[in-house]
């Protein structure tokens, strides 16, 4: 993939977060469809929703998240899993022992079937680019776990086949559902903390030391099967928390560095930091790695109002208007959302206005990721 340095190109004046907002507020309401409406447009099918009940297959179960993913399926009592299909057959076995339903040898068969409403792809994500585009053209509805492709430009393509479907997407960047998270979006939507300047957003395990991708993931730390390494893995998750938090501000620029120091598997990435700056001029960064022991401070953001922090999963605020002085964990939040797959499965039942995360947001973070990565290879800041 191309990248331009910023040098060469012409400067763009920094605008305050207000004025980001309402210069782009036009062109944001022109491209917000929500989900049902897109179903709507194209007939997508959705055979469950009269009743509630649903029929879904799991297409793919090789995704370190497949096993739990399988739990929810198994759980949820208007879902009945109709078909399971994994290229190997010992990984089909495993979550068909969970999910129930048949193994088939062929997802085509699944496509096939007009009796299955939507399907929940869990596989390598090299496998994506394949699975994905007939599916939705069959007009099911699709749950797509994180990464939606192997790098920026596949991740869009298949958000154009998603978009153009008219089905039901949702992937599984489930930071967006806590409490303090949603919360923090409301304070930023609000101007409770003014102009943002920075904002620091950190998700790190011990994956690599303690060696969780030796064996039956083993996959998931080889990039030309991830298409990413550590950084990109976790990474990703605040990456979307970071542009769903400053949605409306456009990210411009973007650079990072990424790195190994165990080289516990050769050729992938163990830790890195993004730095991304929007059009208002506030400034990010973004931590992702296997490599640490402990995570405990997740957030930061400052701004010309006030401050907050998350620090061991709790909110503290520092904003003199709320009387906030970042003393004690702020306890006002609100409800959280329940998990992304569960929203799949109440959207694909025909519940409405659902905090869904759209396909063109999922290849936005896809996108931005990947140009770090190339950033940090080319050794400079890169537009985006």
């Amino acid at each position: 993939m191309k990248n331009e340095g910023f040098a060469s190109d012409k400067p763009i004046k920094h605008m305050s977060r207000r004025q980001a907002l309402s210069h782009l507020a036009a062109g944001a309401a022109a491209f917000t469809v929500g989900p049902m409406a897109l179903h709507s447009l194209a007939g997508a099918k959705a055979l469950g929703a009269q009743s509630g009940n649903i029929t879904l297959a799991l297409v793919g179960g090789a995704h370190i998240h497949a096993p739990g993913f399988a739990e929810r399926m198994a759980n949820a009592p208007n879902v009945t899993t109709k078909y399971v299909w994994d290229p190997d057959s010992e990984t089909a076995r495993a979550r068909q022992a969970v999910t129930g339903g048949e193994i088939v040898d062929r997802p085509e068969t699944i496509y096939e079937d007009d009796e299955v409403d939507g399907i929940v792809i869990c596989s390598r994500t090299v496998r994506h680019k394949d699975l994905v585009p007939p599916a939705v053209h069959a007009g099911k509805h699709v749950f797509v776990e994180k990464p939606v492709g192997m790098n920026g430009d596949e991740a869009r393509h298949i958000a154009r086949l998603v978009n153009d479907a008219g089905v039901i997407f949702q992937t599984g960047y489930f930071m967006r559902s806590s409490p303090e998270n949603l919360k923090i979006r409301s304070l930023i939507k609000d101007g409770a903390l003014g102009d943002i300047t920075r904002l620091r957003l950190s998700n790190v395990h011990s994956g690599a030391i303690g060696g969780w991708f030796d064996d039956e993931w083993r996959w998931m730390a080889d990039t030309s099967q991830a298409g990413v390494g550590a950084f990109g893995d976790l990474g990703s998750h605040v990456m979307d928390l970071l542009l769903w938090f400053m949605e409306g501000d456009k990210p411009q620029k973007c650079t990072g560095y990424i790195d190994t120091v165990l080289n516990r598997y050769p050729g992938c990435d163990e830790y890195g930091e993004g730095m991304v700056t929007f059009r208002s001029g506030a400034v990010a960064t973004v931590a992702g790695g296997w490599v640490s022991h402990a995570n405990p401070n997740q957030v930061e953001i400052s701004g010309t109002e006030g401050h907050l922090r998350v620090t061991n999963n709790q909110l503290y605020l520092t904003i003199p208007e709320l009387d906030a002085d970042g003393s004690e964990p702020w306890t006002d939040l609100p409800e959280s959302h329940d998990h992304p797959l569960e929203l799949f499965f109440q959207a694909v039942a025909g519940a409405s206005d659902l905090p869904l995360i759209t396909a063109d947001e999922a290849a936005l973070a896809n996108h931005v990721i990947t140009k770090i990565y190339n950033a940090h290879n080319a050794g400079r800041w890169v537009w985006l």
